[in-house]
Formats: C-alpha cells, structure tokens, sequence
C-alpha cells in the first residue's frame, strides 16, 4: 500500500518483515505455549507439543522466546524511530493474548489484532508515519480475516475446549458459524477495498479482492466443521487469499506507474 506507484515494493523492507514476520509469529506461539502448557495436555491436537509433553523445558522455552525476541529487535532497530517504536508497543499484545481465551469468547479477535499489528508497522517503515486512512481499515480487515479464518481453525478442538475451559469464537459461534464468519468475511474484504481506495490503488486490486472472496466464498461453501483435517485444510488455504491481496495490490501498483 505504502510503494510508490510503479514501483515494486522495496525488496529489503519485504525481507526484513517476512522474516520478522515468521519471528514474531513464532514467538507468539512460544508465549502461547508456555501459558498454556497444562491446558495442552488435555487437548487431543495439542498434547504433544514440545513444551506440553515435557520434550522441551518451561526454561528452555523462555531461553528459545528471548532468543526470537533478541533476533526480532536486529529487525526492529533497522526501520526509522517512528517504526521502532509502533513495532516495540505490539509486545504487549503478543504477550498477553494466550490469555484472552481464559477470559473471552474472542481471542481470535484479540489474536487480530496481535497478527495484524504489521499492517501498520509496514506503511510507517516506508513513509515514517501512518495514513490511518489507509492503514486504519486495513488493520481491522486483517482482524476481519483472523476471526474468519481462525475461527474455522478452533473447530477442530471444540469438544476438548469445552471439556477443559477453553474459550473461542467457535463455541461462541457454533451452529452460526458459518454465516457469522461469512459476515466477518464480507467486513473484511469491504475494509479492504476502503483502504485500497483510499491508497488510490486502481482495477487490479479489485481483481485481486473479487479472486480472494471467490475463495473465502468456496471455503465457506465446502468446510466441513465437524472434520478437524477439512478445518485445517481450510484454515492453511488461507494463505492463498494473502497470496491473492498482495498480488492484486503489487499489481496495482505497477500497473498505475505505467500509466503515468
């Protein structure tokens, strides 16, 4: 959104945010993890993981975080002040959602809002600031599409959430997920399309969004919520509809330089 128009984006800043993306998605799920180790083991899918099972020890989870965190601020410290600072104040949120579904029906929301938090770092790294035009309603279409695609994803553990306490959008849902997420996914795609809009993005973009709402649309259609592999199947195919927006809008991009 931020690129100048005809140019593609700055091929070092989308280094340097894959890789801080993988960090700090990693990162979150070593927090996540770690407060939820003795809840894990009673949750089928979970049980096995590292620090659950005991593979892995609570201090050598925490020495594995500090490590991720220590390599996430190499990342941080390479973007303009304004950046390090928006990049630094989403620690708080990464830290303290594996709580919220202790005490929500919404942590997917909250997750969103955790995940998205590039969304706004991304366009201060290339412009200093945020357009909170654009980047507003792009963070919250990305919270949009967290609550859709993870809400699918908590189907899987359903029955043992229930069982043990867990909290998620999915109970919360539950026979009315489908249109309920199908709601949130409209929300998603229109705040989108308001961003684009006011980024001044041109038709390619909205080809692009029309393609990812074809899928979000089969997703829908064929998800079987009762079959925990077709909710992971569904929930991973998720990163074809970021493959999609990202292709519409550097499309877009490329396609407006050369009109001028």
């Amino acid at each position: 959104m931020a690129a100048d128009s005809g140019s593609f984006p700055d091929p070092n800043l989308l280094f340097l945010f894959g890789l801080g993306a993988v960090l700090l998605r990693g990162a979150g799920c070593t927090v996540n993890d770690l407060w939820d180790r003795n809840l894990d083991r009673q949750v089928e899918r979970t049980r096995l993981r590292p620090i659950a099972c005991g593979a892995v020890s609570v201090p050598q989870g925490i020495s594995f975080l500090v490590s991720q965190l220590l390599l996430g601020l190499c990342i941080l410290v390479q973007l303009n002040q304004f950046s390090q600072i928006l990049g630094a104040s989403s620690l708080l949120l990464v830290g303290s959602y594996p709580l919220m579904k202790r005490i929500t029906f919404w942590p997917q929301a909250f997750l969103g809002l955790t995940i998205n938090w590039g969304a706004l770092l991304g366009f201060s790294a290339v412009k200093g600031f945020c357009d909170w035009s654009i980047v507003l309603p792009l963070y919250i279409s990305g919270a949009c599409w967290s609550i859709f695609y993870d809400t699918i994803y908590a189907h899987q553990d359903i029955r043992d959430d229930t069982q043990v306490g867990v909290k998620s959008t999915a109970r919360l849902f539950a026979d009315r997920t489908l249109p309920i997420v199908s709601a949130f996914g409209v929300a998603q795609l229109g705040l989108l399309s308001w961003s684009g809009f006011n980024a001044g993005l041109n038709w390619p973009f909205y080809m692009g969004v029309a393609a990812a709402a074809a899928h979000m649309a089969w997703q829908v259609g064929t998800v079987d919520l009762r079959n925990g592999k077709d909710c992971m199947d569904k929930f991973v195919s998720n990163k074809w509809v970021g493959a999609i927006i990202f292709s519409g809008i550097v499309a877009a991009k490329l396609s407006a330089g050369e009109g001028m």
